[in-house]
């Protein structure tokens, strides 16, 4: 990530962003590019969007890829994560309606540039966002995912889904997703297999 030398306050940062081709991430007065992602990585966002999405369609939630901004308020915090699901409507920060405060579940799928900040400083600025429920962390590199599901005594559990046959429960939503449908034609390099080649 590279770094603005200059402090910035948030609503220039966000006049800018809003015009920007690319996405930055802010927090405390710095504006951090954050990275392109892969094949695999965008093929794994999307999969996850369309299997959410229409599990959700009878349901007042909806599913938002990367281009939706968060802003976690207790920190001040802007960032993008792969997939977020609000539920009840959403809550923005502004008339721009551009800039979303209540996820309640948020996916970022891992890659070897961004897993340490995903697993740890990103998650304790996500962990601050009162309506936010689950966690969900997708590796790219084989079948895997890390869950986080908050109980009702605000602690993080962990679970997870590995193997291509396993189960991905969004507990915080009732619904389940076939880690096969997550990497629906995702290959792997360590032996080339495709998952699904139609």
């Amino acid at each position: 990530m590279a770094v603005a030398q200059q402090y910035i306050s948030p609503q220039e940062y966000l006049k800018a962003e809003r015009v920007s081709e690319l996405r930055h991430e802010y927090y405390a007065g710095q504006v951090y590019d954050m990275s392109g992602g892969s094949h695999a990585h965008s093929l794994i966002a999307s999969n996850v969007i369309r299997e959410v999405g229409n599990r959700l369609m009878d349901r007042p939630c909806e599913v938002h890829g990367s281009d939706f901004r968060i802003k976690i308020e207790a920190t001040g915090l802007y960032t993008y994560a792969d997939a977020v699901i609000l539920c009840g409507g959403p809550h923005f920060e502004d008339s721009e309606r551009d800039t979303l405060l209540n996820p309640v579940v948020v996916f970022e799928v891992l890659s070897d540039s961004t897993e340490k900040y995903d697993r740890g400083l990103k998650f304790e600025h996500y962990r601050k966002i009162p309506t936010l429920s689950q966690y969900v962390l997708v590796a790219q590199d084989r079948a895997h995912a890390d869950t986080f599901l908050k109980n009702g005594s605000g602690e993080w559990i962990l679970a997870e889904a590995d193997g291509v046959e396993s189960i991905l429960p969004l507990h915080s939503m009732r619904i389940d997703l076939p880690m096969s449908a997550l990497y629906y034609r995702v290959s792997f390099d360590s032996d080339g297999d495709i998952l699904h080649e139609n």
